[in-house]
Parts: C-alpha cells; sequence; structure tokens
C-alpha cells in the first residue's frame, strides 16, 4: 500500500514536470518576434514558428512588426503671422529591431504619437498661412524626418506621415472666399477690357480700309439696313443724296437684295 502511494505521488511529480516542460514551448506568428529575457537580463529574440522558452528562468514578451496606423488627435497650431489652423495628421510606422522597441522605451507607440504632434506644431510654427496651405507634402516629409530621428534609437522606423485635414477659422474662410471672388472680379474686367482693345483695333483697321474705298461704307450701311428690314413690320426709309460714289452696279445690286 505504500509502494502505491509512492507511486502514485512520482507519478503525479512527473506529471506536473512535464506540464512545466512543455508550458514552455510558444507559437509564434509570421509577423511577431518573441523577446526573451532569463533571469531580468535579455537573452535572444525568437521566432516565427515553435520557439521554446525556458519555464520559470525565462520570461518573454511579444512585439508585433506588422506597420501600425495611428491617428493623431487633431491640433491646433499658431502660424508665425498668428493665425490658428487645425491640422489632422496620421502616421505609419513599423518595429525594426524588437529588442530595442521593448528595453529602451515603455510605450513606443504613445512616445511616437507624442513626438509626431510636438513636431507638427514645431514645423508648422515656423511658417506663415500660405505656406501651410500650399506645402503640406513639405510639413509632413519634415515632420517624418523628425521623429524617425528621434525614434529611430528605439528600433522604429518610420514609414509615412499625412496631413489627412486642415481647418482654418471661419472668419479666414469668409475672407479667402472674398478675397477669391474679388480675383475673379479682377480677371474678368481684364478680360473684358482686353476684347474692347482688340475689337477697337479692329474697327480702326475697317475703317482705314472703308476710307480707300468711298462706296464701301455706304454698302455696310446697306447691309445694315438689310438686316434690321427682316421683321416685315419695320418700314425703311432710304435717302440717297447724290455724289455718293455708289455706281449703277452697286445700285442695281441694292436694288435687287431688298426686292429679295
Amino acid at each position: 500500500m505504500a509502494e502505491g502511494t509512492v507511486f502514485v505521488f512520482i507519478g503525479i511529480a512527473l506529471l506536473f514536470l512535464l506540464c512545466i516542460l512543455f508550458s514552455g514551448l510558444k507559437s509564434v506568428y509570421e509577423y511577431e518576434r518573441l523577446v526573451v529575457f532569463r533571469l531580468g537580463r535579455y537573452k535572444r529574440t525568437l521566432g516565427p514558428g515553435l520557439v521554446y522558452v525556458l519555464p520559470i528562468l525565462e520570461t518573454a514578451r511579444k512585439v508585433d512588426l506588422r506597420i501600425i496606423t495611428q491617428d493623431i488627435p487633431r491640433q491646433e497650431v499658431m502660424t508665425v503671422d498668428n493665425i490658428p489652423v487645425l491640422a489632422n495628421t496620421v502616421v505609419y510606422f513599423k518595429v525594426e529591431r524588437p529588442e530595442d522597441s521593448v528595453i529602451k522605451i515603455e510605450n513606443f507607440i504613445y512616445a511616437v504619437r507624442q513626438y509626431t504632434q510636438a513636431a507638427l506644431r514645431d514645423v508648422m510654427g515656423t511658417m506663415n498661412l500660405d505656406e501651410v496651405l500650399q506645402n503640406r507634402d513639405k510639413i509632413a516629409l519634415d515632420i517624418k524626418n523628425i521623429v524617425d530621428k528621434e525614434t529611430s534609437e528605439w528600433g522604429i522606423d518610420i514609414r509615412g506621415i499625412k496631413i489627412q485635414e486642415m481647418e482654418l477659422p471661419a472668419e479666414m474662410k469668409r475672407a479667402f472666399a472674398q478675397q477669391a471672388e474679388a480675383e475673379r472680379d479682377k480677371r474678368a474686367a481684364i478680360i473684358k477690357a482686353d476684347g474692347e482693345f482688340i475689337a477697337a483695333k479692329k474697327l480702326a483697321e475697317a475703317a482705314e480700309v472703308m476710307a480707300k474705298n468711298p462706296g464701301a461704307l455706304q454698302l455696310r450701311a446697306y447691309q445694315t439696313i438689310r438686316d434690321i428690314a427682316q421683321d416685315p413690320s419695320e418700314k425703311i426709309v432710304i435717302f440717297m443724296p447724290s455724289g455718293t460714289g455708289v455706281g449703277p452696279a452697286v445700285m442695281d445690286t441694292l436694288s435687287k437684295t431688298f426686292k429679295s
């Protein structure tokens, strides 16, 4: 009876030991890495696949290597010319060195977000409003370079920063609308003046041509009268002063025209 009890205890102990040993097996996905610490000290980085971590002696932390997208809360930034602008930004980054992202920074996602906010204010704060509205891509690139430089020590690679939206105060929107309307009115006035100038030049050239032929001006007047006389309710009275310079052939042509 005593020997049976001993075997039972031995069996339970072996089973417990096997459970502890098998608990060290870890499954790591392709996009993950396992940062292993032995008695508090960094030992190695494992994965992907089935890996083993010594129970009790070693602990591990999983790190995701996929690109992380973080939406930066809307920030109010004051430009050099003292105009507030609301900017909404998105940052894309990934972990390049898992061990550094665990050892050197407590929460790298929060840190990247805070650095991006600070860089956004620093970069846009050195520009006036026109530069901010026209150089959105340049602003995003400058922010990326600043954040990438600061976070590279943590094993983080900044893949890109996009400024999704910039919102101006309502007063500035109205001012820009008035400016755009004034600009359109200015262009319309210039185009109209250019058209009148060209028309005046053409009329002057036509007057020179008609001045060389005395009958041309009279023919032009008759053509205008004919256009007016298309309405049958209109009556046209034509006075034909003598000495107009219009020959018999021209008069015959006019007579045929008005008869038709």
